[in-house]
């Protein structure tokens, strides 16, 4: 992870005071002269919820194509978003858009199965490359989507929005200056109520999982950003299904435990049928912890000295913000492919751990 306290001073002194009246006055003074053009491949809750009115907040990257399967949805999109029509593709006329000017990178919001492969087909396209979380469904894809970008010369960029929270910036931070000491035991975990039994986040061919492939793994970053190092080793234990109809294809709780070679431990759990939201360090001489810590916004800071000073911001906003900056300053971003590659290799030693009973099983 490349956050230095540079970083956490420009966005979460500028983003967390009151004076602020918009989300991303912190990034005013950048080049102007130019905005990236962006489009979303795949339009479901999370492009039409999050992403699509986010990009009606930033400064360097606009909404100017889009993606879809499902014909039914363009003329919404079009008339919204007076997106022209050259800019509309489908799955199958996808690669057409390496002729197109306006776009110079996608978002990929697609189901996870489906993330190497546009990924690979938009870099081979001359585009940069977005992608949501996890970032594949195997360490072995996550490497060749970082290899083609790689040899594309274009970046590629995970879905860690919450790189760019105050609350999130001001973990790392606390942990890094070491205001409370040490660190020596993180708990974070993250799950929710599975609704819909047919949802393709059920259905281990398009998911790659459970929980732990959908909100788990913010669990795994909040523990690795905290810490501020790579875990070591995993020992990880699924629990008996409650419903097994419903989670026939994918686990439905998991819970497991890091070991970082600093001597800190992290303990975490993951599940589809019960709300858990948080983010807690305890170091030598003190606590800090973010509440409702992954959600994309009421996020609630506190420490041992009191309540964190931070207000609220469009996270989607800022984290493709940062990007395109990155981006139009010739620089690596700051949640590279390699930074979901290395979420990838803890997962599938969680998975591992577990299938063997909980034997303790080395990561990477």
């Amino acid at each position: 992870m490349n956050h230095t306290r540079r970083d956490f001073l420009q966005y979460s002194a500028i983003l967390g005071a009151a004076a602020v009246t918009s989300p991303l006055t912190g990034l005013a003074g950048f080049s102007r002269e130019k905005k990236l053009g962006v489009a979303l491949v795949g339009l479901g809750g999370y492009a039409t919820n999050q992403l699509a009115p986010a990009l009606q907040q930033t400064q360097h990257i606009e909404l100017r194509g889009i993606v879809t399967g499902t014909p039914s949805k363009i003329p919404v999109w079009v008339e919204k978003y007076r997106i022209p029509d050259k800019n509309v593709y489908n799955y199958d006329n996808f690669d057409q858009i390496a002729g197109n000017k306006d776009i110079d990178a996608v978002y990929i919001v697609l189901p996870n199965s489906m993330h190497a492969e546009f990924t690979i087909r938009a870099a081979k396209a001359g585009k940069h490359v977005f992608c949501e979380k996890p970032m594949a469904v195997s360490v072995r894809e996550g490497q060749q989507m970082i290899d083609a970008c790689k040899k594309a010369g274009k970046q590629l960029a995970i879905g860690y929005r919450l790189h760019y929270d105050p609350f999130h910036l001001e973990m790392m931070r606390l942990s890094r200056e070491k205001v409370f000491g040490a660190v020596k035991l993180v708990e974070a975990s993250d799950g929710f109520r599975a609704g819909d039994p047919n949802q393709w986040r059920l259905k281990h061919a398009l998911s790659g999982g459970g929980p732990l492939m959908d909100v788990g793994i913010y669990a795994i970053q909040g523990a690795r950003y905290t810490i501020g190092e790579e875990p070591l080793s995993v020992t990880a234990q699924e629990f008996p299904k409650t419903d097994p109809v419903k989670f026939k294809d994918v686990e439905e709780s998991l819970a497991w435990q890091l070991q970082f070679p600093g001597g800190a431990i992290a303990n975490s759990f993951t599940t589809y049928i019960a709300g858990v939201n948080r983010l807690y360090a305890a170091a030598e001489k003190g606590w800090f912890e973010v509440n409702n810590a992954f959600g994309y916004g009421g996020q609630q800071g506190r420490t041992s000295n009191g309540p964190m000073p931070f207000t609220h911001i469009n996270q989607q906003a800022a984290h493709m913000d940062g990007v395109a900056k990155a981006i139009l300053e010739n620089r690596p971003n700051n949640v590279p492919g390699e930074e979901g590659l290395r979420d990838m290799k803890v997962i599938e030693a969680i998975y591992a751990s577990a299938a063997a009973g909980g034997k303790s099983v080395k990561i990477g």
